[in-house]
């Protein structure tokens, strides 16, 4: 079974935008942290 690895994103609650981390650093108020669960992508076969 793959291991699943959570990637963590930042949005504007303002303009619902996203944004970079270092900009969801200088406004905490208004800024939200997602975690999305992602699968690894499967290596292609050698045909």
């Amino acid at each position: 079974m793959a291991k699943t690895r959570t990637q963590t994103k930042y949005r504007s609650s303002i303009t619902g935008r996203y944004i970079k981390p270092s900009t969801a650093k200088k406004h905490p108020k208004t800024s939200v942290r997602e975690t999305d669960k992602v699968k690894p992508h499967k290596k292609p076969s050698g045909r």
